[in-house]
């Protein structure tokens, strides 16, 4: 059934519904609210830790569960897979049932995850147990930043958000310590183990603290006109198109490094997503209560914003892509010290959303700036590792606190752009909305960052291996060796190059969008 023009206008403020209710407005200015925001700022890091940690812990997972490199890869893919493809659907349940339940039942479905995984027998059951701790944090990274947009006000939310943005970098940089801490000490199931008691500990928290609040619900008349007391008809073929469109596309940029991107395997597997997510886009247009209404994208704000939003996390997935592989073939460090000489980037990130900075920045500059000024030094950033950690880590150290510096600013405020286009009921969706694009973006970063390296690297050297170290095993003299390696350092250099040339034309056009909305909202007030 296409929607009327009557319709559509009112789904554009949220759904057909009337303005946020006294429910949601009663949450703003909680007195326990920067407490709640540690309370969900521990759950998420419960899922953050587990995936970096995760990385570490592959060595001890093929020794003693005797897994196969095809095993180890879905055993990380397994979570990301389910995660990705259920944020939209995870965010849409928290709008329509309520974000407290929903924040509840991801960490009881992560911890009942973590309990499987780590008392896994094989390989299958902890595969299928990650797959379920992916449901659970599907749940968690869209109710906890939906929560967060409930119960601060819109002097307190930059801020807020911005420390909720900080667990990511602090996952990230704390990840490979704890789980070399606990594999020194433990066996692997205790990397899962661990979360079980931070889960009981968020759930118990969760239920004292939290305040519900979800999509407020229609009248009498219009709820029993629709039959269904929770407001709007469910969108259950939108939750369906979007899960299998975004796994589709997720699991093509996955397996694109093992399979090659020209391969029939990711070809389809990427065909099949953006089809189904055409799909997905044409079925929402045409029915009057959508789970994602399409004409927010018609909001310059929202726009420039998710714009924005994608090249953070393409800089930031496919840098990290590229900086693992520099450290390791080129400098020579080991999996676990290159993972620690990355973490001055999110160590970065975290001090200066601790200490504020971007909250501070953003009422001075406007969004506009503020996400221009961080875009670029996330692009300077990158240019800086290229140019100058070609041979050395200083260098590249410099080069990693300046990105950690850019991502402060840019992140928070457009995190804050995207929630504050959407309608307050629309919270969950707008967070589900905001995890898929760093899905994307990531996964994008890695996609064509890597496919310009080893453009390159082709075009340099004739060999057919198809990673370097096995370029270099085949290599017949000390000075193939040497050219090869050098081919390689020019394609990451190029690569990093090309990564922050679109990082910094991207976040100019974001901030150019969001500046042309924020004139149009003025010269209507004007007019009004």
């Amino acid at each position: 059934m296409t929607a009327t023009p009557a319709e559509n206008s009112t789904a554009a403020t949220g759904g057909g519904h009337p303005p946020p209710s006294s429910q949601l407005r009663s949450t703003r200015g909680d007195p326990h609210r920067w407490l709640i925001l540690g309370v969900i700022c521990l759950a998420q890091l419960t899922v953050l830790l587990d995936n970096t940690v995760l990385n570490v812990a592959i060595p001890s997972l093929t020794r003693e569960l005797d897994a196969s490199t095809s095993d180890i890869q879905w055993m990380i893919n397994a979570y990301s897979l389910v995660q990705s493809g259920l944020l939209l659907t995870a965010g849409s349940s928290a709008d329509r049932y309520g974000r407290k339940k929903m924040l509840a039942a991801g960490l009881v479905l992560f911890g009942a995850g973590s309990l499987v995984a780590g008392l896994a027998q094989s390989t299958g059951q902890l595969i299928a147990a990650r797959a379920g701790m992916g449901v659970g944090g599907a749940l968690l990274m869209t109710t906890t930043l939906a929560v967060v947009v409930q119960i601060f006000d819109d002097k307190e939310r930059v801020r807020a958000i911005g420390l909720w943005a900080t667990v990511n970098s602090l996952g990230f940089a704390a990840g490979p310590l704890i789980g070399g801490v606990m594999l020194d000490h433990f066996w692997w199931g205790a990397i899962f183990l661990i979360n079980i008691p931070v889960a009981v500990i968020g759930l118990i928290a969760v239920i004292a603290l939290v305040p519900e609040s979800k999509n407020p619900p229609p009248s009498s008349q219009l709820r029993s006109s629709r039959g269904d007391p929770h407001g709007d008809p469910p969108d259950l073929v939108g939750a369906l198109l979007s899960t299998i469109g975004m796994t589709g596309v997720v699991y093509a940029i996955i397996s694109g490094p093992q399979h090659g991107w020209t391969s029939a395997h990711v070809g389809i597997s990427a065909l099949v997503g953006l089809v189904v997510l055409a799909a997905f886009v044409v079925w929402e247009l045409r029915i009057p209560y959508p789970m994602l209404d399409m004409h927010f994208f018609r909001n310059q704000q929202f726009t420039g914003a998710v714009a924005g939003a994608i090249l953070v996390a393409f800089g930031m997935g496919g840098s990290l892509f590229l900086l693992t592989q520099h450290l390791q073939f080129v400098l020579g460090y080991g999996a676990l010290e290159a993972g620690l000489r990355t973490a001055p980037m999110a160590l970065t990130v975290v001090v200066l959303n601790l200490t504020g900075v971007g909250a501070r920045i953003l009422p001075k500059l406007g969004t506009p700036a503020t996400i221009a000024t961080g875009m670029s030094c996330l692009a300077a950033g990158l240019a800086a590792i290229a140019l100058l950690g070609g041979d050395s880590y200083g260098g590249m150290l410099l080069g990693l606190v300046v990105m950690g510096a850019g991502i402060s600013i840019a992140m928070p405020a457009m995190a804050n752009a995207i929630m504050s286009a959407i309608p307050p009921q629309k919270a969950g969706v707008g967070a589900g909305v905001n995890g898929t694009l760093a899905e994307f973006g990531n996964g994008l970063g890695v996609a064509v960052l890597g496919a310009v390296l080893n453009s390159r690297f082709a075009a340099l050297v004739s060999v057919s291996a198809a990673s370097l170290p096995a370029a270099l095993a085949a290599a017949k003299s000390g000075a193939e060796r040497e050219r090869i390696a050098d081919a390689f350092s020019s394609g990451l250099e190029t690569s990093q190059l090309v990564g922050a040339v679109a990082v910094l034309v991207g976040g100019l056009l974001a901030a150019a969008l969001l500046r042309r909305a924020e004139r149009a909202d003025s010269a209507v007030k004007a007019a009004a």
